[in-house]
């Protein structure tokens, strides 16, 4: 609504990446609100080039409210689906309550409907602000593994580093070129996000067995968690594990396991954001289900 930027004085603009000045107000401002720096998005080649962002800029060029849609396919029970995600959705406190999030939101939506997309994907710690737009949220379990009998590898593991030029060449090929981890629910294609996750979490390695896969996983002498599996195919659970040469006390998978080969139970997530979904593609997904932590978003 033109009438909202004219009251306060501000303008409206979209599809911006392009602007390196307004990306930098969307950094900061996601930087001030969130402490987080997407702008580490540089070094792997920059945004999402699916990227449909809605923002709002003051008199002197500050992002002061933001929210963007981008493509996210995913796999639901073996058909791909045409799916968005939300993401970079933040106001500054002193713009707040003045209907510019509602706004942007509403803009985002009609242009992801508009486009024929089947599914709607957030996360979030406020469900109640999405479910007046019709979201609902999914529960989601974490997979308990048995142990599985390990055998000779090979497969050959080696550590990965995203600081290393042929590092990142193999990881992005892989993620471009990814088989769905899992065929009830995953995505298909998303390398940003999985980059920028393994950026901001030190903790998590990725492993290359051969050039056909590479597996993001974290552990802490006890408890093994498989994050997910970037591959031209989908290797075992025991595979991983002999390759890695790892044998945990606990193993736990963090993405639905159907393609894994190996017996699990199960055991509600209890993060602090949920998933959320609306669209006539939501009622086709049927748990219990886990989005991988390297698409969160």
């Amino acid at each position: 609504m033109p009438e909202l930027a004219q009251a306060h004085g501000l303008t409206l603009r979209q599809d911006y990446f392009g602007d390196l000045t307004a990306w930098k107000g969307l950094v900061d401002l996601l930087q001030d609100t969130f402490s987080i720096d997407v702008d580490l998005q540089a070094s792997f080649g920059g945004p999402d080039p699916t990227s449909m962002p809605f923002g709002y800029f003051d008199g002197d060029g500050r992002c002061v409210a933001n929210f963007t849609a981008f493509s996210m396919p995913v796999i639901v029970n073996g058909r791909s689906v045409k799916a968005a995600g939300y993401q970079s959705g933040a106001v500054r406190p002193e713009w707040r309550e003045r209907g510019l999030y509602r706004d942007l939101m509403q803009r985002a939506f009609e242009r992801t409907a508009a486009e024929g997309y089947e599914l709607d994907l957030l996360l979030t710690d406020k469900p109640a602000l999405y479910e007046r737009y019709g979201f609902r949220s999914l529960p989601q379990h974490i997979s308990v593994a048995r142990m599985p009998k390990l055998e000779r590898s090979g497969s050959t593991a080696r550590r990965l580093s995203l600081e290393a030029p042929e590092d990142l060449l193999l990881i992005k090929t892989l993620l471009q070129n990814r088989q769905p981890v899992s065929t009830r629910f995953a995505v298909i294609r998303q390398m940003e996000m999985f980059l920028l996750n393994a950026c901001f979490n030190p903790a998590i390695r990725l492993t290359t067995l051969g050039d056909a896969a590479v597996v993001a996983w974290t552990f802490d002498g006890a408890t093994f968690w498989l994050l997910d599996i970037a591959g031209t195919t989908i290797p075992s659970l025991a595979t991983i594990l002999s390759a890695l040469d790892v044998e945990p006390d606990r193993i736990e998978i963090c993405f639905s396991p159907d393609r894994l080969d190996c017996e699990v139970s199960l055991e509600p997530y209890e993060g602090y954001t949920m998933l959320m979904v609306r669209g006539k593609a939501a009622d086709d997904i049927a748990g219990p289900l886990m989005l991988s932590p390297m698409a969160e978003f």
